[in-house]
């Protein structure tokens, strides 16, 4: 089956840490993002927030409203570099793979987030939200690692 995919990038003038602080902590997605509650069902296999952690993200977003909590397991945590994680309920996606990618820069730290998932009806619906919000995601969490960073 096909894939559709939607990626943001964005360079911020913060360490590739200080943005890991945010992205690999879903109870601190709420003081950056669209989420107005986060956090987990369960912890991971080998740390806390590593692979085989299930978190939860409930959306403060308008056109979420239809799909309000979505339950995530990462799959892959490298500290200070990826992220990468499922969505295991609540979007009408099947075999989505998100991915957070923290690229050190000479002014900072480039920041790429990414998701694919196979092409069908729900998928499609979910790509024209995404499309609108994962740059606005990207750019919310760059300006809290910058303020958090200055």
């Amino acid at each position: 089956m096909s894939q559709l995919q939607v990626a943001a990038e964005q360079t911020a003038r913060a360490t590739p840490e200080d943005i890991w602080a945010l992205v690999s902590d879903a109870s601190r997605y709420p003081q950056w993002g669209p989420w107005s509650a986060g956090g987990y069902q369960r912890p991971g296999d080998t740390s806390p927030r590593g692979p085989g952690a299930v978190q939860w993200l409930r959306s403060s977003h308008r056109a979420y409203l239809r799909y309000a909590t979505t339950i995530e397991k990462i799959l892959e945590a490298d500290e200070g570099r990826r992220l990468v994680y499922t969505v295991i309920k609540r979007i009408p996606a099947r075999n989505y793979r998100g991915e957070v990618t923290l690229t050190p820069t000479a002014d900072g730290t480039r920041v790429r987030w990414a998701a694919t998932w196979d092409d069908t009806l729900g998928g499609r619906i979910v790509l024209r939200t995404l499309r609108k919000i994962y740059p606005e995601i990207v750019a919310d969490l760059v300006t809290a690692a910058e303020t958090a960073h200055s």
